[in-house]
Parts: C-alpha cells; sequence; structure tokens
C-alpha cells in the first residue's frame, strides 16, 4: 500500500483526536477537532456502537502510525525492533520513533510538521555528525549532531520555520543552537518525555494476538 496523500484532516476525524499533520494550522479555531466534526465517512444519523478491545487496539495503533507519518510494514518492523530488545516494548516503540531523524528535525522547530520533516530530510537539507543525511527513518543515536546543511537554501527555509515556532517547547534531551541551526542529542528520552498520547500497551497487545 502506497502513502496517503488525501486530506489529513481526515485522519485526524478517523481517530478522533489532533494528530498535528499540518503544522501550526492544527492550532486554528477552524481545525475540525476544534470543531468538533465527527469521524468522515456514512456515520451521521446512525448510533454509536460500543468498541471492541481489538477495535480500541486498532486505533491506537493507526493514531501513532500516523503521527509518524509511516506505512504499516515500516511501522510493524520498528515494533518487532523494539521486541527484540530488553525493557518495556511499547516504551522501546516510543523511543525509536523520537530518535528518527525526520521526527527530530520537527522537534527541534526546523520543519512545521512531520511530513514537511520528511521532505526536508529528503531533500538533503540536514547533516548528521558532519554528513549529508537523506534517510528521514535514520536512528540518531546519543552524542549524534544534527544540523541544517550550510548553504543559504537550507538555511532560509530552516530559519523561517524555527522563527514561526518560537512558543513551541525544545525537547529537554536534545541542547540546540538556533544561531546555527545545530543540535546535538544529550539522552534518549523517558516515556514522560515523548508527546504522543497513546496506550502503547494496546499496540503491543494488538501485535500479540
Amino acid at each position: 500500500m502506497g502513502r496517503y496523500t488525501g486530506p489529513v484532516c481526515r485522519l485526524c476525524r478517523r481517530e478522533g483526536q489532533k494528530l498535528f499533520l499540518k503544522g501550526a494550522r492544527c492550532y486554528m479555531a477552524k481545525c475540525p477537532i476544534e470543531q468538533g466534526t465527527g469521524a468522515p465517512g456514512m456515520h451521521v444519523g446512525r448510533r454509536a456502537r460500543k468498541m471492541s478491545e481489538y477495535g480500541t487496539q486498532l486505533r491506537q495503533k493507526q493514531s501513532l502510525r500516523r503521527q509518524y507519518g509511516m506505512g504499516e510494514l515500516q511501522f510493524r518492523r520498528f515494533f518487532q525492533e523494539a521486541l527484540r530488545k530488553e525493557g518495556i516494548t511499547g516504551e522501546l516503540l516510543l523511543q525509536q520513533l523520537e530518535m528518527r531523524l525526520d521526527n527530530i528535525v520537527y522537534r527541534l522547530g526546523i520543519a512545521p510538521s512531520r511530513r514537511a520533516a520528511r521532505q526536508f530530510v529528503l531533500h538533503g537539507h540536514i547533516e548528521v555528525n558532519g554528513r549529508k543525511a537523506a534517510i528521514p527513518s535514520m536512528i540518531v543515536n546519543v552524542g549524534d549532531v544534527v544540523a541544517v546543511k550550510d548553504n543559504a537554501k537550507s538555511k532560509d527555509a530552516a530559519s523561517r520555520s524555527v522563527e514561526a515556532a518560537t512558543g513551541a517547547q525544545l525537547p529537554v534531551w536534545m541542547q540546540f543552537d538556533k544561531t546555527n541551526l545545530k543540535a546535538e542529542v544529550l539522552a534518549v528520552p523517558t516515556r514522560e518525555q515523548i508527546a504522543p498520547i497513546v496506550d502503547e500497551q494496546a499496540i503491543v497487545e494488538l501485535y500479540s494476538r
């Protein structure tokens, strides 16, 4: 199955919560979630049915997958990798997702959304430890330095985004030099430092069926 290219607000409506897929637009009053718009489809007038346990688990998985803009096969590979490690599988999964290069670019405010961050990385605007990094799913390690490529086009685009995201809170597990558009990963984020509102244990149970 290819990457979803339809209206992203439809995904938020389907999950019943903001997935922050459109950057600053998600904070506007006209956001469908803010306006109380229901799930898409021929549902008007129908009585809401109680969701099954499987349905609840599926919605949690779909919500997390869509927040990070990942396909099912890629998301499952990340889960399998978390399953092989020692520790709490759900937490390890979230940590891996947070350490993706495109997510770090988004968290720094260099791009307004994860989708935009993915494009920014794919177009070769980012370097990791001084070397070009054009793979959005690349896992960044503690101690790595993520920087915007030293050219006018890259820095201008990144600077505009960073200035627009002035009110955004920088994750405490990264140190960011806004002047030089360079950041260092100080630590792996703890569960409390990871933003997605999701029941990761439900996802573990879904894949354990």
